[in-house]
């Protein structure tokens, strides 16, 4: 897998100056986009276009202070429909602008070549079972909010603090089957990824029942799940949990991701300083 994605990385190379099609880089790395755009972001740090667009800056910023094209010229190499556009991206990655850089020879900012490499480190296993589930709901309640990629999330801890404990107690009984208890679940997630762009969030249960009044519904078709499993210092177990699945047991197993919500149960020791983790991703196998 990481030998396919690093061939992907060429492609992306080869064609700075020219359009890039997700779809031909996720059949060079014989997977799907979907799961290709999640995979380059868990290992890379950024989503896939932000990558794209820092490494055009990169090498703009070469053929600017080299001054062997017009800035405009540069620009639409780059993909730019004006000299305008191209300015504002280029300062806001380079913090100065074209025009400036070449007169004054600025020292400017690079985004490195990305390749990928798989590092073993220690000993441990990953915990994980595959579950295969009916159609089902998640019931509960809802929230559009920020995706926010390290540490909490201050939208969706203030959403929670505003759920009546006799409003989680009503959810917990319609629970009827797995992952049992109130689940963190995240839907509707933006294709990039991108620190700041919104999902939905569900603070609720799985069930086969209907929605009460006054709570929100999302049915989930039937398919393939992928359940892990994770204990240790809280929230940093939460944030490893997710790194570990794409950056490991992805490359390592025949399976990807599929579209679907994320699924996380959370039991919190009495201090909350330690959490056991179950987190329920939709998947699908290669072959």
């Amino acid at each position: 897998m990481l030998d396919r994605l690093n061939q992907a990385m060429e492609h992306i190379e080869s064609r700075l100056d020219q359009r890039i099609d997700t779809a031909d880089l996720a059949r060079i790395a014989v997977t799907s986009e979907y799961h290709f755009r999640r995979m380059f972001s868990a290992l890379a740090g950024m989503p896939l276009s932000e990558y794209i667009r820092r490494r055009r800056l990169t090498v703009a910023g070469a053929d600017v202070l080299a001054g062997r094209r017009t800035l405009l010229d540069i620009a639409v190499r780059y993909g730019y429909g004006s000299g305008e556009a191209f300015a504002r991206a280029f300062r806001a990655m380079h913090g100065i602008g074209p025009g400036e850089a070449r007169r004054t020879g600025a020292t400017l900012s690079s985004q490195p070549r990305m390749s990928f490499r798989l590092v073993v480190e220690g000993s441990s296993s990953m915990e994980y079972r595959i579950v295969e589930k009916e159609e089902f709901r998640v019931v509960g309640a809802k929230a559009r909010v920020p995706l926010v990629h390290a540490g909490m999330n201050p939208a969706i801890a203030e959403f929670i603090r505003g759920i009546a404990p006799e409003t989680l107690r009503r959810l917990e009984e319609l629970c009827d089957q797995e992952p049992r208890g109130i689940v963190a679940v995240s839907d509707d997630i933006a294709e990039s990824r991108a620190e700041g762009t919104e999902l939905d969030y569900y603070h609720g249960v799985v069930t086969g029942a209907e929605a009460p009044e006054g709570f929100s519904a999302l049915t989930v078709a039937a398919g393939t799940w992928a359940v892990f499993e994770n204990s240790g210092e809280f929230p940093l177990t939460l944030q490893t949990i997710w790194r570990d699945v794409f950056t490991q047991w992805f490359p390592s197993n025949p399976y990807r991701s599929r579209p679907g919500p994320e699924i996380l149960r959370i039991r919190l020791s009495d201090d909350a300083s330690r959490a056991d983790a179950e987190l329920w991703i939709p998947v699908e196998r290669t072959g």
